[in-house]
């Protein structure tokens, strides 16, 4: 066997760089060549969307993809959705992924968890709305009922019922309220502000919890100019009003309609 001359520095370095050389192609080989080659390198898989599907037809359907699944722990209830199907997923449809990739999917309850009721009396319309919402519940039927609350919740139902906050209902459940229209269920006699003048007739009407309404003018030489000539509702014998309601007012000379009256 011929043997290999060290003797000067020309054929060591020479040697040396041979076996650099060698480690290289190895090293990029083994990296570009031989790794990628049985990790199936570049070839990636479209990932499903499965959304609604049973957990029956996932195994199947992945296999079909060369996929897998695992089921989250947290599994979740979504009122209207057909029970034990997929949720949600990750990866996310329409991601690439290699082949076997296992996808991770969150399975809609059989039966919805229980909640307790939210206190909604005393709240506005929009909070409570919000309220039901953000706890999993839906709201039903909303009725008007004459209260000076304007847009306030008076009661709240579930299945007909008053139910009290802390209850514990289904989540996902209907829930009707009773929302107060800005008027007083109290009816009283009409006052009677003809001949007044009309900073008094306001003070009159709004110490009676009612609201001036329009105000518009007219000229009768016999009345006092400045004076209440003319109201609807008129202030006959037997007719009532109700609370947070308006009377309109006629008067004699310039009326003049203000946002302070």
């Amino acid at each position: 066997m011929a043997k290999i001359s060290t003797r000067t520095k020309t054929d060591l370095f020479t040697h040396v760089g041979i076996l650099v050389c060698l480690i290289a192609v190895l090293f990029l080989g083994f990296f570009f060549v031989w790794l990628p080659f049985t990790t199936n390198h570049g070839q990636t898989i479209t990932v499903p969307d499965l959304k609604g599907m049973t957990t029956a037809e996932l195994a199947d359907f992945l296999n079909d993809h060369n996929l897998r699944f695992e089921v989250d722990d947290d599994c979740t209830y979504v009122a209207n959705a057909q029970p034990l199907t997929v949720q949600s997923q990750y990866p996310k449809p329409g991601a690439k992924v290699k082949a076997d990739r296992k996808i991770y999917v969150t399975i809609t309850t059989l039966n919805p968890p229980m909640i307790p009721m939210p206190k909604l009396v005393d709240q506005t319309y929009v909070s409570a709305r919000y309220a039901l919402t953000s706890n999993g519940l839906l709201l039903g039927k909303m009725k008007y009922i004459p209260d000076l609350a304007e847009n306030t919740v008076l009661r709240q139902y579930y299945k007909g019922q008053e139910i009290l906050p802390g209850a514990l209902i289904p989540k996902g459940s209907i829930i009707d309220i009773d929302v107060g229209n800005g008027l007083g269920n109290t009816t009283f006699p009409v006052p009677d502000v003809i001949g007044k003048p009309l900073d008094e007739a306001r003070l009159i009407i709004k110490g009676s919890n009612l609201q001036v309404g329009t105000i518009l003018s007219v000229d009768d030489p016999e009345k006092e100019v400045g004076t209440v000539v003319k109201q609807n509702p008129q202030a006959r014998p037997g007719s009532t009003i109700r609370v947070g309601e308006v009377i309109d007012l006629w008067i004699n000379g310039p009326a003049e309609n203000d946002d302070n009256q």
